[in-house]
This record gives C-alpha cells, sequence and structure tokens, in this order.
C-alpha cells in the first residue's frame, strides 16, 4: 500500500484485504502530515516503512516493492489506502497469476462504466481515453487503461525488470508497464468499480498535465527502443 495521508481512508480499505489469503501486508507512508503509520500499526498492518522525507508516489512504490522482494514474496499486489479501490477483487487477481495464466494484472476502471460511474470527472476521463489510444499505438499492445492504481505481479516479473532506475513521480506506473511490455510479459485486466469522493487522493489539474506529458515521452521513448533508435536504462536489466 502506498501511502500519503491516508489515515481517514486506510481503516477501510485495509478491512477489505482478505488476510486468509494475503500472507503480509507492507505499507509504506512516504513522509504523511498525519497518523497513517501510527493508525498503520495499531491495524496490524505487518510491515510498515515510514519515510522521512517525502519520495514521491514512484520513490514509494521502489520501497515497498523492494521489501516485498526481500520478504520473499512470490505475488505482488499494489492496492491505494485512499479506498478508491477495493481489496476484494485481490483473490481473482491471485488465482490468475496462481494458476499460470498471466504474470501481471491490472484492475481496469474502464472496462464496463465503472470510472463514471463511480465518479470519475469528466476531463479525467478523456484524457484516459485519449493518452491509452495513443499508448496503445506506440507501444504496440491492446489494454483498456495505463494508468490504474490496482496492480498485481508474479515475483519473475519484478525481479525482470528494472523498475529502480524509474521515475520517483506518477509516471513511475507508465514506465513500469512500458518495461514489462518491452520484456515481453502479458497482462491481463479484470473490470474493477472505483470510488472517487473528498479524502481519496487526487492530483491537480497541472500536475494531471504534467503527468499526460510524461505518459506520451514514456511511449514514444518505448517505441525509439523498440526500434533500435535508442536504449534508455530503465530497459536494462
Amino acid at each position: 500500500m502506498p501511502a500519503y495521508n491516508a489515515a481517514l481512508t486506510l481503516e477501510k480499505t485495509y478491512g477489505e484485504v482478505p488476510r486468509d489469503l494475503v500472507d503480509e501486508v507492507i505499507l509504506c507512508d512516504d513522509a504523511s502530515g498525519d497518523d497513517t503509520s501510527a493508525l498503520a500499526k495499531q491495524l496490524g498492518v505487518d510491515h510498515v516503512i515510514t519515510h522521512k522525507r517525502n519520495k514521491g508516489y514512484g520513490g514509494n512504490q521502489k520501497s515497498l516493492y523492494n521489501k516485498a522482494l526481500e520478504i520473499g514474496a512470490d505475488i505482488v499486489i499494489m492496492v491505494h489506502p485512499d479506498y478508491q479501490y477495493t481489496p476484494l477483487l485481490i483473490p481473482s487477481m491471485v488465482n490468475i497469476i496462481g494458476e499460470g495464466l498471466y504474470p501481471v494484472v491490472l484492475g481496469s476502471r474502464i472496462l464496463g462504466k465503472g470510472a463514471l460511474k463511480g465518479g470519475m470527472p469528466l476531463y479525467k476521463y478523456v484524457a484516459n481515453r485519449f493518452l491509452t489510444a495513443t499508448q496503445n499505438l506506440l507501444v504496440n499492445y491492446k489494454l483498456s487503461e495505463y494508468h490504474t492504481g490496482y496492480r498485481a505481479f508474479s515475483r519473475e516479473v519484478l525481479t525482470t525488470i528494472n523498475f529502480n532506475a524509474n521515475d520517483d513521480d506518477f509516471v513511475f506506473d507508465n514506465e513500469m508497464l512500458s518495461q514489462i511490455i518491452y520484456h515481453g510479459f502479458d497482462i491481463a485486466e479484470v473490470t474493477c468499480p472505483t470510488k472517487y469522493f473528498e479524502e481519496a487522493s487526487s492530483i491537480n489539474f497541472r500536475r494531471s498535465a504534467k503527468y499526460g506529458l510524461g505518459v506520451l515521452r514514456v511511449s514514444l521513448m518505448h517505441r525509439l527502443a523498440k526500434w533500435g533508435v535508442v536504449k534508455p536504462g530503465i530497459y536494462q536489466d
């Protein structure tokens, strides 16, 4: 769980984690200004990492994935503790990977009508559709969306891609998917309901625009790397 000021929603999210299936829960508090870390420990989260300074969304995930690999995880699932995504889908995502069907599973808000029904702002929905269409074209893949924060990976995926070389901000997620596709791993998607409400995390329009430009840069870099024009460090083993 990559957490930042998640004290208001953490308990709801953690309460839906199927602990009969999930062996270890790791939360990384990225220098929150509230009592996220204290609450996580109180709730019984197995591993609580607290950054003394804010490292960004990507930096948060790096700490989480490295910790998961350190403790021997075979399947790693990222779910945000802001309760936009329900952990009740974890059994389905685990089963897809555990049965060897796919090594990566994404919870998609776009399959079906979950995004707008759950309150996604229209401008974000339109941007999501435009960016996804462009990304599918540039990286030569077919996903309903590249921007979900609900993801599951096999250990093999995380030990193959160089996620530590990725950006420390929000574009980390797209660099990670680019690496996964570049290395030839297949990706499954499951329909995921989502909730937008006041306490849920969100980025403002300026940061959304910066993110969108970063996404396009990553996709273009992916295409150039496939053509052999460049070989950025994120694709190195």
